[in-house]
């Protein structure tokens, strides 16, 4: 689901970038209302973890890939406001990094999977779990579904951008500029892998830890709960205590080290290739991948050199071992939002002792 550059047009890009930062502005503008200096803590660890679960790769129908998004727990925990902005960074620093995903198409990735992502997670845990109490195993079950719903929303979105391109932009002869698959094929393609296996990753991950923080920490799930007003929860700008912060720390430590199993599953995402995995010459490719003589559009050959990433694809330059590569990856990505946090909090807190509002 992370669109490279040169799979969207132009003013595709321009258009969701502009509704991205809709989003973004609206997000930070919700938070400040909520003390944003007190969520910076809870949306850096969300970010990185929404960082370590888009590494490991599933294995999916045609030889393709998929991965879960961590964007569901993020918008229980945090809101939509809090998830909006965790994902994004998490696709960010993908995408400046690492080039999973596009720098042009970096506004409508944020749009599909932080903004669309949210925004289904959260309303259908919402309306799912209203009226139960934390510990009720209908939560468990709203996460579930919640998660299943936002990844597949979050496909279906990225699948009709991809679809409506040839339609769109194309020469006089019809020859795609951009991402050449129609969504008679576009739709199945994305569909169908996350429909039977990526959606259940993402429902699996949402309820198992719903599940746990009912038990382990059920104060990060009163603020999205909708009975905080009754006076038992907890209010969504109350600091995170250091101890719910450090065990979220050591869950997100502890699945950055087994990313290298992120690795195992052959194959790359369905429309992520680059334009060297395009066979020239064909015509129309088939749902599983570009190897059926599809040639590279004009586009994708002009925009996929538009950024490159330091460390492409998670594997540094400098490291000869792919799982180790991938590890160092996973390192850096989790060290920078930690020291990222770090910094925003020190700076927030020198704020307050000058007696400046945050």
């Amino acid at each position: 689901m992370h669109i490279p550059d040169g799979y969207l047009s132009p003013s595709t890009c321009v258009t969701l970038y502009a509704g991205a930062a809709v989003g973004w502005y609206a997000s930070l503008k919700r938070l400040k209302r909520v003390l944003l200096s007190r969520m910076v803590p809870l949306i850096s660890v969300f970010a990185a973890f929404a960082f370590v679960v888009m590494m490991f790769n599933l294995p999916l129908p045609g030889g393709t890939t998929g991965h879960a998004l961590g964007v569901t727990i993020a918008a229980i925990v945090l809101g939509p406001s809090g998830a909006v902005l965790a994902v994004s960074i998490a696709l960010a620093i993908q995408a400046l990094f690492f080039g999973d995903g596009g720098i042009s198409t970096l506004g409508a990735n944020c749009c599909n999977m932080a903004i669309v992502g949210s925004l289904v997670a959260y309303g259908t845990y919402r309306l799912i779990a209203a009226g139960t109490a934390i510990s009720s195993k209908r939560r468990v079950a709203a996460a579930a579904i919640a998660g299943y719903l936002a990844l597949n929303a979050t496909a279906l979105i990225a699948a009709i951008e991809f679809g409506i391109q040839p339609a769109l932009f194309h020469t006089a002869n019809g020859t795609p500029l951009y991402a050449p698959y129609p969504l008679g094929i576009a739709i199945p393609a994305m569909m169908i892998g996350h429909l039977t296996f990526a959606g259940l990753a993402e429902a699996v991950i949402s309820a198992g830890l719903v599940a746990h923080l009912q038990v382990a920490d059920p104060g990060l799930l009163r603020a999205t709960s909708g009975i905080a007003a009754r006076g038992d929860a907890a209010s969504p700008s109350e600091q995170p205590a250091t101890k719910s912060l450090r065990r979220l720390w050591l869950t997100v430590v502890f699945l950055m080290l087994l990313t290298p199993l992120g690795i195992l599953a052959a194959g790359t995402a369905w429309g992520e290739w680059a334009p060297s995995e395009f066979a020239r010459g064909g015509s129309v490719p088939q749902p599983t991948g570009p190897s059926h003589g599809l040639a590279v559009t004009a586009g994708m050959q002009r925009l996929s050199t538009l950024w490159t990433a330091p460390f492409p694809s998670y594997a540094p330059g400098f490291v000869k071992s792919p799982a180790f590569g991938y590890l160092l990856s996973a390192m850096f990505g989790v060290g920078f939002l930690l020291a990222a946090s770090l910094l925003l909090q020190h700076y927030f807190k020198r704020r307050r002792s000058t007696g400046h509002s945050s």
